[in-house]
Order: structure tokens, then C-alpha cells, then sequence
């Protein structure tokens, strides 16, 4: 049977092409847009699912991430083309964690918190999966922002409207 790390490897592998095309058709010239004042901007949702691999890196190198006293600071991108070479970047380095990882270290806690808030108390197992799904909403997310706006978006796993013609 496939271990639970070799199951992430090839996932990591087959949602990253999905993730990468989504990412290369955000337009510079909309980064400021929002479809509504509650909503994030798509540069902010974009540079969100770009870095989202890094929560499988802090999943297997550390037990807990406490956002009051370890801040993420986003890394700033303004293009396609930056967004696509910071995922790319995050993609080798969640490959360079599942790599270190084994099925054992996935057993062990991880804990999302903010001081004393917690948001999350699970396995690691669990933080990887939950990884991977932000990562198909805030995909999801950014094609309806897109869509919005009238720009043609791949279909993830079969062409979308755009691509069927």
C-alpha cells in the first residue's frame, strides 16, 4: 500500500500544474480588484494560493504555528510571472519537507493557533490534507473572481467553458 507521504508527493505533483495555470492568467492591471468590500483583493488571494505548499513545510518541520508570535509576512507579488516563480519556489520546498517526512512524523499533533486562540488542533496527516484543500477553494475562489471579469480560465480537471470554445 502507498504510504501517506507518497500519496502527498503525487497529489502535490498533479494540483500544482492545476494551481500553476490558474496562477499564470491573473492579470497585473486587476491586482486591486475585489468582487465585493468583504473580499480580498485578487492580489491578495493569488499571493495566498501561491504560497499555500508552505503550510505542508510548517506542518512537518514544526508542531504548532502560533500566528502572535510568528507572523507571515506575505511575499509581495504584482504579475503573473512573480506569482508563478513564488509557487513554484513553494512547490520545492513542500517536495523538500514530504522528502524529510515519513508516515510516523504524521502522526504526531500540529496546532494552528493565534496566542491562546486555537484554531486548530489535528495531526499532522490532517494539516497536509487541510492544506490541500484551501488550496482547491482558494483556487476555485480566484477562477470565480476571474470570471467575474470576464477572463478566460482552465478547467482543473477538464476544459472549462473557456477552453471548449
Amino acid at each position: 500500500m502507498i504510504s501517506f507521504i507518497d500519496a502527498f508527493k503525487r497529489e502535490l505533483e498533479i494540483e500544482s500544474v492545476q494551481t500553476r495555470r490558474m496562477l499564470q492568467v491573473v492579470p497585473a492591471e486587476k491586482m486591486e480588484w475585489r468582487p465585493h468590500p468583504k473580499s480580498m483583493t485578487i492580489k491578495a488571494l493569488a499571493g495566498h494560493l501561491a504560497e499555500m505548499p508552505l503550510m505542508i513545510v510548517l506542518a512537518i518541520n514544526q508542531d504548532e504555528w502560533d500566528f502572535a508570535n510568528n507572523p507571515y509576512p506575505p511575499v509581495e507579488m504584482s504579475t503573473a510571472g512573480e506569482l508563478v516563480t513564488r509557487f513554484d519556489w513553494c512547490i520545492q520546498e513542500a517536495k523538500a519537507a514530504l522528502d524529510k517526512g515519513s508516515d510516523d512524523n504524521l502522526q504526531e499533533r500540529w496546532i494552528l493557533r493565534a496566542g491562546d486562540q486555537v484554531y486548530m488542533d489535528i495531526t499532522k496527516w490532517e494539516a497536509i490534507r487541510h492544506a490541500f484543500g484551501q488550496n482547491a477553494h482558494h483556487r476555485a475562489q480566484l477562477g470565480v473572481f476571474l470570471r467575474i471579469l470576464d477572463i478566460p480560465i482552465p478547467g482543473p480537471y477538464g476544459p472549462s467553458a473557456d477552453e471548449m470554445g
